[in-house]
């Protein structure tokens, strides 16, 4: 039997979406490598890249990670790479399987949270099985945000 592995602790965060968690209910959340060019690499160690609008969807047997834009490296030559094409997440089968089979049949959503690098260097990407809120979920969430706030100034005040 295998050993279990220990969780991977997130060193380096290069981009988050903070926007995914109010639109989105994260049903489950999965960590994919990601497959990148040598400077695609050197951007995302210097901190640029953004998955704001970025999402991922299964197709020919693997999850692509599409609209996410890592900017052309600096000291790059023509061997740039494309600020924002595809790129290729690394997934065992089994949970490209699950992936494949919850967006066919269930109609939820692969959204990108976070790319990182992780204790051992890779490049990671923190990726969500969510379905998406409709406006009065929304709406909800902001008073739960904003009651919370304010049950905090209150404690803080009398406490």
């Amino acid at each position: 039997m295998a050993r279990p592995r220990p969780a991977q602790e997130k060193v380096k965060t290069v981009a988050e979406n903070r926007r995914a968690r109010f639109d989105y209910f994260i049903e489950q959340t999965y960590e994919a490598g990601i497959a990148l060019t040598g400077t695609e690499v050197k951007s995302l160690r210097f901190g640029e890249g953004s998955i704001a609008e970025a999402y991922a969807e299964v197709n020919d047997g693997g999850v692509w990670l599409v609209n996410s834009n890592i900017p052309e490296f600096s000291h790059g030559n023509r061997f740039n790479h494309e600020p924002k094409r595809p790129r290729k997440l690394l997934l065992h089968e089994r949970e490209i399987n699950k992936l494949h089979g919850a967006v066919a049949r269930e109609g939820m959503t692969l959204v990108p949270l976070s790319i990182y690098f992780n204790g051992r260097g890779r490049a990671k990407v923190e990726l969500a099985l969510a379905k998406g809120k409709k406006t009065h979920d929304k709406r909800d969430s902001i008073k739960e945000r904003d009651w919370k706030r304010e049950q905090g100034r209150l404690l803080r005040d009398r406490g």
